[in-house]
């Protein structure tokens, strides 16, 4: 397929003073800038009775109620030959009864459409919800900004997931400044600065604001309240400036007129950068939680200001890391306390505004336009699959796009005729921490892997090393796996860990199941045999999911051990009085707090409750995972694996750093386990983010992985990669890597199974 040409954006335009107009301007600016290669236009919605020096980027303006403009414009885009079309679609800007003028446009067009939905409606008239069901008909891939969007068009509308992409809103990439030379400038010195900027409108909840500043200057007496934007187009034609009066005449009832400004105007960029940079706290008091997307949160955010905002759904996702403050829908005290408490705590105010910097990062501009551009390649290749699946039905089935080859190199270099090396440094095997048996059980479960169909057995010689290691490390006089080793082979413990006991017994149980070696495969049983009994004695609710796992194999092939099937209910019904004891609407999970290989909690549930056929064992699984997947999940869309730093806190959001890929490798697992006990498709797209956290798709937008030698470094930082690339990062990935190639290799209409239904659960 040639590359990609020619883009049009559909949508508002500048100098239209809207959101919409903005966000296509920036948008086709941000993909024009991204790749030089690219020719992009703009087609232009004109409002009723309005005209617009459009600039030369628009090539195309279609006045919203002229149905004849539609077809004009599906004409000029088709003999223009574009690769994609994006339409910006939000309410309101397109003719007919719920803007079902474009649907004309949509069904002439010859090439893929990309739809970005920049509100997506819980409960839409009958129009609007036949409008919305024909575009997405008509769309090859459908973008939202938020997670909420993604949940109602699948829940709502039926869309399926692997056509919906999240991509952030967009930010400009500046510099991160204090407020003060921007306060100097814009007459502001020695003020604490609260902001609010856009177009006014009733639903912006202004009024609240004005009433919590009586509270905030009680506290602190420099404040003042700039509220910067013209109001709405639409209401001032209707209306007139009536709104802005109200709100003024309220500053005087309270006579406050010192420390409420407002500047009637719609800022150009330059000019909203300056306002941004100078306040110390933004605030967004919308009136309503439906409120999908907001490109002034998201400009606010990405300059590092501190937010208080109503809890609308946008707000909701971008501020649960702790970055911003969130208060209830129309409560002016508790916006003025929150405002006051920040204005008053420079600690908490720097520290809120750092994170909120760090945190935005992958929502550039920049970032947001590769995203794009990855969208419109896909939706090229869909639309090109489809058009030749209708034109040619005898024509040969098209190969999925596979998952990266599998090399093995740096994992051959970790290994000597001991067994798998823990550390590195760099990419250089660091003998002075020895071994252990977490990577050595590890390492048996990746030869288990490769034993599948596709893939490339690892040399018998190492297979044969790990289950040695594994051997030598059962201590007949405890009971339990010995764990870490030196370099000169001497223990240095009688035993291990709990987590490594169960680790090892889960490498055990897959051996016995998938081992290339049949006398490797009774050697496997008979050891997990062994070390079973002590089980009942552990704490650790992972050694219990670790054990799962590997009864899960176990099992499969030893159907007829009654006390292997008595541990495995013990185990899951231990595992289910933990998440009864600690689960609450807010925390769906089986401890206090999160800590590492977190998935293999409900990965063990799930694969327990389908093999044992318990549904409730299934149904905690997949709520349990569910709930994990919106904690490792950032703003912007990508995978956010929970972080080291975070360890020990109690029902506390995740941690961001330091990020490390047994998490992403967990993740992986048990969403396919998901996927394959219930068919839902998002959690494939799930396994797809957490494996793209390798690639790059990820806070730092850093691989991690070298594609040459199957080196992976050993996690992110808040500022870098972990250059070196141990035992347990190269395990990780090649795991991870072994599920996503069985994956691309699977027919889902043949491989996925028959729901285990959860009833009664």
């Amino acid at each position: 397929m040639t590359p990609l040409r020619r883009i049009a954006v559909i949508g508002n335009s500048l100098p239209r003073r809207c959101g919409i107009a903005t966000y296509t301007t920036d948008l086709k600016n941000a993909i024009a800038i991204s790749r030089e290669d690219i020719e992009t236009c703009i087609v232009a919605m004109t409002d009723r009775g309005q005209a617009y020096d459009y600039p030369p980027a628009v090539a195309f303006q279609i006045k919203d109620g002229n149905i004849e403009d539609y077809m004009r414009a599906a004409d000029f885009l088709n003999a223009g030959r574009y690769d994609v079309v994006c339409l910006q679609h939000e309410f309101g800007i397109f003719g007919g009864e719920a803007g079902a003028h474009i649907l004309v446009l949509l069904s002439l067009l010859t090439m893929p459409v990309v739809t970005t939905f920049h509100t997506v409606l819980a409960d839409p008239t009958p129009a609007q919800r036949s409008v919305m069901e024909r575009i997405v008909e008509a769309s090859t891939k459908v973008v939202v900004m938020a997670h909420k969007g993604h949940e109602l068009l699948r829940d709502v509308y039926l869309v399926p997931d692997d056509k919906i992409e999240v991509i952030a809103h967009g930010i400009p990439d500046v510099a991160f400044v204090e407020p003060d030379a921007a306060k100097a400038k814009l007459g502001f010195e020695q003020k604490s600065v609260i902001l609010t900027f856009g177009l006014l409108s009733p639903n912006k909840g202004i009024e609240v604001m004005i009433d919590a500043m009586p509270a905030i200057l009680k506290r602190c007496a420099n404040a003042v309240y700039v509220v910067l934007g013209a109001t709405h187009p639409n209401l001032v034609r209707n209306q007139g400036e009536a709104y802005r009066e109200s709100l003024i005449a309220r500053v005087r009832e309270l006579g406050i007129e010192d420390h409420v400004v407002f500047f009637d105007r719609f800022a150009d960029l330059a000019t909203l950068l300056e306002f941004i940079s100078m306040c110390d706290v933004y605030v967004t008091p919308y009136l309503n939680e439906a409120q999908m997307t907001s490109g002034t949160l998201a400009y606010s955010f990405g300059l590092g200001k501190p937010v208080v905002s109503t809890p609308y759904w946008h707000a909701r996702e971008l501020l649960a890391d702790g970055c911003g403050v969130l208060v209830p829908f129309g409560d002016a005290a508790a916006i003025g306390k929150e405002i006051a408490n920040l204005l008053t705590d420079d600690a908490r105010r720097k520290a809120m505004s750092r994170g909120a910097y760090a945190a935005s990062r992958m929502m550039t501009w920049e970032r947001v336009a590769e995203r794009y551009v990855s969208v419109f390649e896909t939706a090229r290749q869909g639309h090109r699959l489809r058009i030749f699946a209708r034109s040619d039905m005898n024509a040969p089935e098209p190969r999925s796009s596979a998952a990266p080859d599998m090399q093995i190199g740096h994992f051959l270099s970790m290994c000597d005729d001991v067994g798998l090396f823990q550390h590195a440094v760099y990419s250089v095997p660091d003998r002075a921490h020895g071994y252990c048996v977490d990577d050595n059980a590890r390492a048996l479960l990746l030869a288990c892997a490769l034993n599948g169909p596709g893939e490339q057995p690892l040399p018998e010689i190492l297979t044969s090393r790990f289950a040695a290691f594994v051997q030598h490390a059962w201590n007949p006089d405890t009971r339990q796996f010995r764990n870490f080793m030196g370099f000169n082979r001497t223990w240095l413990e009688d035993s291990g860990s709990e987590d490594s006991h169960g680790r090892t017994l889960w490498a055990l149980g897959e051996a016995a199941r998938r081992d290339a070696s049949p006398a490797r495969r009774l050697w496997a049983a008979a050891l997990f045999a062994q070390a079973l009994p002590i089980a009942q004695s552990f704490r650790s609710p992972r050694a219990w999911a670790f054990m799962l796992l590997g009864l899960d194999g176990y099992c499969a092939v030893a159907p007829d051990d009654r006390h292997a099937r008595d541990v495995r209910h013990w185990l899951a019904d231990k595992l289910m009085a933990c998440l009864a004891a600690v689960e609450t609407p807010g925390w769906v999970w089986f401890e206090e707090g999160l800590a590492y290989d977190n998935a293999r909690l409900p990965q063990a549930m799930i694969l327990t409750g389908a093999a044992t056929k318990t549904p409730r064992y299934l149904e905690a699984g997949l709520k349990s995972l569910r709930w994990l997947m919106t904690q490792q999940s950032a703003a912007a869309g990508h995978f956010r694996p929970v972080g080291t730093a975070g360890f020990g806190e109690l029902r506390q959001h995740p941690r961001a750093f330091d990020q490390q890929p047994v998490e992403a490798t967990a993740t992986i697992a048990a969403c396919l386990a998901a996927w394959r006990a219930d068919g839902d498709a998002e959690w494939k797209a799930g396994a797809t983010r957490a494996f793209a956290w390798f690639s790059g798709s990820n806070d730092l937008s850093v691989a991690l992985v070298d594609p040459l030698t199957g080196s992976c470094r050993d996690g992110l930082h808040p500022d870098r990669a972990n250059e070196n690339r141990g035992g347990e990062s190269v395990v990780c990935y090649l795991l991870g890597l072994a599920e996503m190639r069985q994956l691309a290799r699977a027919n889902p209409s043949l491989t996925r199974p028959t729901a285990l239904r959860a009833v009664g659960a």
